[in-house]
Order: C-alpha cells, then sequence, then structure tokens
C-alpha cells in the first residue's frame, strides 16, 4: 500500500489507459533517494496487471560505461522478433548486443558482446520497432528504474524510441534519482531529457505519520516519532529504515544529509550479517544484474557458498527472482554495499566476478577495476573493446581508451591511447573529458600528428560552444602543419563548416588552402576538396578554377571509396550556394533515398535541409514543409541542435508564405532559441528566421520592419549564407516601397555580381526585376518584360508570379489597366494554386482595381494546400504508391501501427474510405 500518492498513481493510471486505447506514453518520475520511485514502478506494475506484457530494466553505477547493458537486458525479451525489424535496423540492433555472426565475443548476447557497424540511432530506431512488436498483441508497460546510471548508448537509444512513440500502445515509465553526482557535461539524473516529467516529493505530515506507525507501530513515545517526522521529511524510504537503525533511540537532529543517513542505516543492517553473507552480497551488488549463475561461481572463489544467502533473504535485504537474479530490497542498499567494502575487497570481489564471465567486453571492465598496476596486456584488451563500442556506435569508447591509457606501460603507447581517448570523448559529447584528455595528452608527446589531431579535439569543442572563429584557427593552424594530406584534407572541411558561421574571409582562407591541397588523385576526398572551392569562391566574388556537374563530383567520389552519403553531404549545400539548385534537388534526393535504404539516420536532416532549400527554390512549397517537417522530427530525436534550428527557421519561411503569421513567429522564435546546451553563439538558423520574419513583414505590407531586417541580414556577417543571397530582392522590393531604394545599393550590387557568378536564367530575371524596380521609370517595362521572359526559361512559379505582380502594378499605377490584368491574373493563379495567400490577397486587390472583379479565394488566408498533416500527407502519398504499412514504416522510421493510425486520420479527411481511393484523392 502507498501513502500519499494519488497524484502519481492517477499520473501513472492515465498513461496505463492510453496504453489500453493503443496510444504510447512516456513518464518520467525523478526526486532524491529513497522518495518512493521504485516504489511507484511497482505500484505501476501490479496496476497494469495481466493485460499488460511487462518489461523491466534498471541502470547500475558500474555499468554506466558498458554500451548498451542497460538496453541488452530490456529488450531481451523480445530478441527471437528480431526478424520482423528492417535490415538496418536489424543488423544495428545486433551489432550493439553482439549478436553479429561476424564478431560474435561469446558474451551470452549480452553489452559485452561485438558486432561491427551499429548506429546509434539506428539502434534507437530498432528499439522503437522492437517495443511496437512486444505491442502488438496486448499494450507493453516498460519499466525502467534508476535512469541516473544508465549507460549512454542505451539512454539514448530508449530517449529515441521515446520520441518517436505515438499509436503502438506502449507505456514507457522510467524513474531517476535527483540529487547525485553529475559529470562535467550533465547526468542523466540532472539535465533535461525532452520527455514529460512527474517530480516525486516527501509525503504530506499525516501520510507520514501513518506510514510510520505502520512500520513501528502505535506505541512510538510521541518525543522519538516527532524526531523522526522531522528528520525524514517525508521521505518514506527514511520512514521505514530510520527507525531501525536507530533502535528506541531517537537520533541526533542535523548533521549528515538524508541520503547519507540512509546509507548508515543499511550499513548498519549488513554489517549484523555473517561475514560470508556480507562477501556475498557484494559479489551480487559488484555483478550488476544479479545473476546467479555469475554471483554463485565468482562467490565461491572466493570460498562462499549459496548457502551464505539465507540471512540476507531472511532478513529481507535481497530476494531471489523467477528468473534466477538476486533483487535488492532498494538501489540504496546496493550503493550501501559497494559503498562500505574497502578497497582491497572490491579488486578481489572484481577479479571473482571476471572469472566467472565468459571472454568479452564484461570480463574486461571488471579485470580492469581490479587492475592495481599496469598491464599491456589488459590495456589491449581494453583498447579491442573500445573500438568494438565505436563500431556498435555506442558511447563509452572514451573510457575504455582512457582507462587503457592508464595501465599501458610505455608512454607513447599511453600517449597514444590518450589522444584516441580525446577523440573518443568529442564523438560522445562529452567536451570537457575531450578537451581535458587533449590537454594531457599534448603535455606527453611531441609528434606533429598528435599535436594536430589533439587541436582538432579542441576545435570540434568550440564548434558546439558556438566559438567558430576559435575552432576555424584551431583547425586552419592544424592543417598547415607537417601532417599528410589526408589528414589535412579532413581537418579543412570541418574547417570550412566552421568558417561558415564566422564569415566571408574565414570561408575564403579554407577554400583557398583546400584548393592548394596535394592530395593523391585517388583519394577519396580529393573530388570534395576540388569541387567545393569552384562552388563557393565565386559567390563571394573570388576567382576559382571550372565548376562541372555535382554530379561528376559525386560520383569520382565514390569511385575513389568515400563513404556515401556521409562524405557527399557538403557538396549538397556547396552547390546551393552558386544557384545550382537544380543539382542540389537531384543529388540530395538520390542521397536521402540512399540513407534510408542504408539507415544512415544520422545525416538525414542535413540532406533534407538542403532538400528542402531547393524545393523551396523551385517553388515546391508543398514538397519543402513534407522534407523540411521530416527532418526536423529526426533533428530533434536525434539531438542535433543545429538543425533543429535551421529546419524550424525554414518551416517558419514556408509559413510567411502562405500567411499563418502566428505560426511563422512562433517557429522563427523556436529558432532563433534553438542551440546546444553548451552552445553562447547565436542559433544556426538566424538567418532563415530573420528572412522568414521579414516575408512575413512584406507580406503584410509592414515595408518598414521588412526593410529593416533585410538590410541587416544582407549586409551582415553572415551575408554570404544562401538565405542572406537569396533574400536581397526582397530587401529591394521593401526599400522601394519604402521610397528609399538607397537602402538597397549595396545588397544589390553585391547580388548583381552574384547573378552573373551563378549564370542561372532565373538568377538573372530576378537581378533584372530588381533593375526593374531600382531603375528609371522610363526603363521599367523593358526591364519587366526581359525578367519574364527569363522566367519562361525556368520552372519557377512563385518568382515568377511575383515578378507578374509587379509589373501588373506597375502598369496599373500607369494607368494602363487593359495591359496590367492579363499578369495581374496569372499572378493570381499561381499564387492561389500555392497557396500563398498574402500575395493571392495582393494580386487580388490589385486586379480589382482595374476595374475587374477577382475571383473569391477557393480557401481563406493561412489556410494549408492539404487538409492533411505534413505526416500523414507523406504516409497517405507512399500508401498511393502501393506500398505496405510496414514499408512505409520503414522508410519514415515510424511503427506499423503508427503508419495505420495515420492512414485511418487522413481517410475521412480526404473524403475517401480505403487506400485504393488515395491515388485518385491525392
Amino acid at each position: 500500500m502507498l501513502y500519499g500518492r494519488e497524484g502519481e498513481q492517477a499520473a501513472v493510471d492515465g498513461l496505463l489507459d492510453g496504453a489500453r486505447a493503443g496510444r504510447s506514453g512516456v513518464l518520467l518520475l525523478r526526486g532524491e533517494a529513497g522518495i518512493g520511485k521504485t516504489a511507484l514502478l511497482d505500484d505501476a506494475v501490479a496496476r497494469a496487471g495481466e493485460a499488460f506484457r511487462v518489461v523491466r530494466a534498471a541502470g547500475v553505477e558500474y555499468e554506466a560505461e558498458l554500451p548498451y547493458a542497460g538496453l541488452s537486458l530490456l529488450l531481451a525479451p523480445g530478441l527471437d522478433r528480431l526478424d520482423v525489424l528492417p535490415g538496418p535496423q536489424r543488423r544495428a540492433l545486433e551489432a550493439a548486443f553482439g549478436l553479429s555472426d561476424d564478431e560474435r565475443t561469446g558474451d551470452g548476447g549480452g553489452a559485452g558482446g561485438g558486432g561491427a557497424g551499429a548506429d546509434r540511432l539506428l539502434v534507437g530506431l530498432a528499439t522503437l520497432g522492437l517495443l511496437a512488436e512486444l505491442a502488438a498483441d496486448r499494450p507493453l508497460l516498460c519499466v525502467i528504474d534508476d535512469v541516473q546510471w544508465l549507460d549512454r548508448a542505451s539512454l539514448d537509444a530508449l530517449l529515441l524510441a521515446a520520441r518517436r512513440l505515438q499509436a503502438e500502445g506502449v507505456a514507457l515509465l522510467l524513474a531517476a534519482r535527483t540529487g547525485g553526482p553529475s559529470g562535467a557535461d550533465g547526468s542523466p539524473a540532472e539535465r533535461p531529457l525532452g520527455l514529460p516529467e512527474r517530480q516525486v516529493t516527501g509525503l504530506p505530515e499525516a501520510d507520514a505519520t501513518r506510514l510510520l506507525a505502520r512500520r513501528v507501530g502505535p506505541d512510538l513515545p510521541s518525543t522519538v516519532r516527532d524526531r523522526l517526522l522531522a528528520e525524514a521529511a517525508g521521505n518514506p524510504l527514511a520512514l521505514t529504515e530510520l527507525p531501525v537503525a536507530a533502535g528506541p533511540q531517537p537520533p541526533a537532529p542535523g548533521g549528515l544529509p538524508l541520503t547519507s543517513r540512509l546509507l548508515i542505516a543499511f550499513h548498519g543492517q549488513v554489517t549484523g550479517l555473517p561475514a560470508a553473507t556480507q562477501t556475498l552480497l557484494l559479489v551480487a551488488a559488484t555483478e550488476e544484474g544479479g545473476a546467479l549463475d555469475v554471483v554463485l561461481p565468482a562467490a565461491a572463489a572466493l570460498g562462499v557458498t549459496a548457502e551464505h544467502l539465507a540471512p540476507a533473504e531472511a532478513s529481507g535485504l535481497v530476494t531471489v527472482t523467477a528468473d534466477r537474479r538476486i533483487a535488492f530490497r532498494h538501489p540504496l542498499l546496493r550503493s550501501a554495499i559497494l559503498q562500505r567494502a574497502p578497497h582491497h575487497q572490491k579488486t578481489a570481489v572484481h577479479r571473482a566476478v571476471a572469472g566467472a564471465l565468459p571472454d568479452g567486453d564484461r570480463r574486461t571492465w571488471h579485470l580492469a577495476l581490479a587492475a592495481t598496476a599496469p598491464d599491456a596486456g589488459l590495456a589491449d584488451a581494453l583498447e579491442r573493446t573500445a573500438v568494438r563500442a565505436g563500431r556498435r556506435g555506442g558511447h563509452g569508447g572514451a573510457a575504455a581508451y582512457e582507462r587503457a591509457a592508464r595501465l599501458t606501460p610505455d608512454r607513447d603507447g599511453a600517449t597514444r591511447r590518450l589522444v584516441l581517448a580525446a577523440e573518443a570523448a568529442t564523438e560522445e559529447g562529452e567536451l570537457v573529458r575531450a578537451e581535458a584528455l587533449a590537454d594531457e595528452a599534448s603535455g606527453r608527446t611531441d609528434n606533429v600528428l598528435a599535436h594536430a589531431l589533439l587541436d582538432q579535439v579542441r576545435a570540434t569543442a568550440h564548434f558546439w560552444r558556438g566559438s567558430y572563429p576559435t575552432a576555424h584557427r584551431l583547425l586552419l593552424d592544424a592543417a598547415g602543419t607537417d601532417i599528410d594530406p589526408p589528414y589535412a584534407a579532413r581537418m579543412l572541411l570541418q574547417a570550412f563548416h566552421a568558417a561558415w558561421y564566422a564569415g566571408e574571409e574565414p570561408v575564403a582562407a579554407v577554400l583557398d588552402r583546400l584548393a592548394v591541397l596535394p592530395l593523391a588523385a585517388d583519394d577519396p576526398l580529393a573530388p570534395l576538396a576540388r569541387h567545393l572551392p569552384a562552388a563557393v569562391l565565386p559567390a563571394l566574388g573570388r576567382p576559382a578554377g571550372p565548376l562541372p556537374p555535382v554530379r561528376e563530383a559525386a560520383e569520382a567520389a565514390r569511385r575513389a571509396g568515400a563513404e556515401s552519403p556521409v562524405d557527399l553531404v557538403q557538396l549538397c549545400g556547396a552547390t546551393l550556394v552558386l544557384g545550382r539548385d537544380e543539382e542540389t534537388a537531384e543529388l540530395a534526393a538520390e542521397l536521402v533515398a540512399e540513407a534510408r535504404a542504408k539507415g544512415t539516420v544520422g545525416v538525414m536532416p542535413t540532406l533534407q535541409f538542403f532538400l528542402a532549400e531547393a524545393e523551396l527554390f523551385h517553388g515546391r512549397h508543398r514538397d519543402a514543409e513534407l522534407t523540411a517537417t521530416e527532418g526536423l522530427g529526426l533533428a530533434r530525436d536525434t539531438g542535433q541542435h543545429q538543425w533543429v534550428s535551421q529546419l524550424t527557421a525554414l518551416l517558419a519561411h514556408l509559413a510567411a508564405l502562405d500567411g499563418r503569421t502566428d505560426h511563422c513567429a512562433e517557429l522563427a522564435a523556436t529558432a532563433l532559441s534553438t542551440t546546444g546546451p553548451q552552445t553562447a553563439a547565436p542559433a544556426a538558423g538566424q538567418a532563415w528566421a530573420q528572412w522568414a520574419l521579414a516575408l512575413r513583414d512584406l507580406g503584410q505590407g509592414r515595408a518598414g520592419e521588412a526593410a529593416d531586417r533585410l538590410h541587416t541580414l544582407t549586409t551582415g556577417p553572415h551575408r554570404h549564407h544562401v538565405s542572406a543571397t537569396r533574400a536581397v530582392p526582397d530587401l529591394v522590393e521593401a526599400a522601394v516601397r519604402l521610397g528609399t531604394p538607397e537602402r538597397a545599393a549595396e545588397a544589390y550590387e553585391r547580388f548583381a555580381r552574384w547573378t552573373a557568378a551563378a549564370d542561372r536564367p532565373w538568377a538573372d530575371a530576378l537581378r533584372l526585376r530588381c533593375q526593374a524596380l531600382l531603375g528609371p521609370d522610363e526603363l521599367a517595362e523593358t526591364t519587366y518584360r526581359a525578367a519574364l521572359s527569363r522566367h519562361e526559361t525556368a520552372h519557377r512559379p512563385f518568382e515568377q508570379a511575383r515578378t507578374a505582380l509587379l509589373y501588373g502594378e506597375w502598369l496599373r499605377r500607369t494607368r494602363r489597366r487593359t495591359d496590367a490584368r492579363p499578369h495581374l491574373r496569372a499572378a493570381l493563379e499561381t499564387f492561389d494554386r500555392l497557396a500563398a495567400h498574402p500575395w493571392a490577397a495582393r494580386a487580388r486587390t490589385e486586379l480589382s482595381a482595374t476595374g475587374t472583379p477577382a475571383p473569391t479565394p477557393a480557401t481563406p488566408t493561412g489556410t494549408p494546400q492539404s487538409p492533411l498533416t505534413p505526416q500523414e500527407l507523406q504516409i497517405a502519398r507512399l500508401a498511393a504508391q502501393g506500398l505496405t504499412n510496414r514499408d512505409i514504416a520503414a522508410q519514415l522510421f515510424l511503427s506499423p501501427r503508427t503508419v495505420a493510425h495515420h492512414l485511418y486520420k487522413a481517410y475521412p479527411k480526404l473524403n475517401i474510405t480505403s487506400r485504393t481511393e488515395l491515388p485518385t484523392a491525392l
């Protein structure tokens, strides 16, 4: 029976009721040690009853550095269903759990397995798929305790799955302890996880009194009772354990924190047990999972037998579960046992546990924890563990490399492993740890390459904190040292990314260096190193070599062994810089499809941002919204803050185009406030967000506000960005409407030079439109006609319609109403078709002013083109192509039940009843 937890129980009941109805939900319980989180989890399992399938796991402190330790325990009941997962997801999960045929380590399928090539994002999607499969025949309750000790790889996979749960009938209930130690980069106990949370606090006094009375009886002296209630402060574990520790005497007032007093209380209970029983409990606490098949052989090596477990069972400290595991009464009891043991006893127990485990990473970890002196063989084994962690896509490689370095007898070998540890820590997002390791390693070596690699580590940390100029300088300097060109090429490509946010001059400096880098012709990066300078430098007004089609560069890179699509991503972005939008659209769409097929989820938000830009510029607004919406979901789920900001800002731009002004403002605000947890720099999507807000203002007739935003954007430090360049025609229009065309003069001159370098008909059409607005009235008609002629050779319907609108407005102002009508009518038809409501309203007003009644709008301003949400439309399009729900789920990284749920919602919106009607309806 739980006292005073009606609110928490109601929240859990809501979670369970949703799962019974086929909806998925997540709840994270946070609170201090002993506050009752585990009791609430147990109560949830009881409330779920036989109607639910239940899977359960808990984080363990000693396994916090062992990738996928927690996840392997949680998903063990579903491993017989791996075949239902899409191939890339199944292979990733097999690799993560050491089940791959090519690298099985004999670790019993546990977290210490080998497996190659796992991608931690794919592991998260596989987790989603397996949870959905486990919920196929009845709802699933997934319970995870002590999240603060869950290994990072398992936590990341669970978070990704949690964020994509929708209609599977899965209830995910987690608990995390607060108030414990937190790492420099934040621990799950303290940092926000982006999940629905409920803080579990102390019991009200009346409930605390009832619980205490149940524990010690009604005859407790009032002085002792009052002191216990005050000391416990509503903590249920304190109310049940402190009376045992205090005996007939009241506890001393003040002193140690409550958690420390609870640990002492557990110490006292364990100390009263026989020495052999205490040893057996220490083995069980050390073995993480408490599996008898490991605990008993390890204990036997220390002279302890199974019979010595009986006193601990009799005292209620532990129980043996049906699956032959030793379960402690409370997680804090395990901590108390580990804390009270002297160092020599801990090392002996780790050695014994290692001896009871088969070869594998878990055995290596326990041997490392038992080591008291350098050991070359163990250091080698730890490095192999680190390599496997990297192949599995999990965190933990940095810790393994660092431990290996500490155990390496020779100085050079230890330094090499510290460098590897620093690089791994960077990849795992542990920036403070990475920098500390880099500083330690750099003080131990004079090796030029090592110092360059360590500067690359420092540069990465600076980049993710938003210190772009520092990151750029470190990488440029490192690439300029006496290192082999392939290393320098990687650093310069990374420096290009940092320089993009630092300014034009840093970009040019990187590209100048990259253009003359003596890479071998068959180097995988050589085609990229040649293409990027040719694609970007002319846009900055600088000379460069000839620019072949981007497809030639991509194919040459593939032939040379570049990893596709990962190594080809920058080609898509660079090609946009000089206006080769059609090439970006083609290559990005191809790479997105390749990423789907391979399961290379991590690069998809980047590729989808570039693809959505190209679709937008081609006037395919709905396609751009679908692409950006999916990319945004993946970026959020995978913690890619840069692309969350960029894609949100791009969606704000699309909202401005169709007149959803409030939505535009909300999205822009989100984009501008979205930065990494350790980043002080402006958001990555700042340029796109400012253009979106300016476009909103322009569409609403607020030319002054639009001009202010656009002038800052097109003349500021990010004026070389794609969005800033493409926004210049809007600045020209706003400035002319204000009667201050000189405000656009500088930006227009740059834009005119850019259009000449781009050499694209649509770009020249925009230049001519600007010229018509800025130039003398007597030349306007000739220039507008030339612009419309150039538009005819490039399919850019939105921009062509805007030019027609401006020309029609000019004609009407010069009293040539008859001549104005066909241009205004054509513009209106295009704006209506694209649902560009603000521009349609303007065209409608102008057409009416010519004396011709304008047609009534089919939909009100702010109404999207389709009644379906982006995800519903994306799913419906795939279903219309004949794909099954499982095929669609694999493509969109959803569960089949979520796909079915969205189709079920789409049918009535389209006035149809089955998927066979979808092709016609769409």
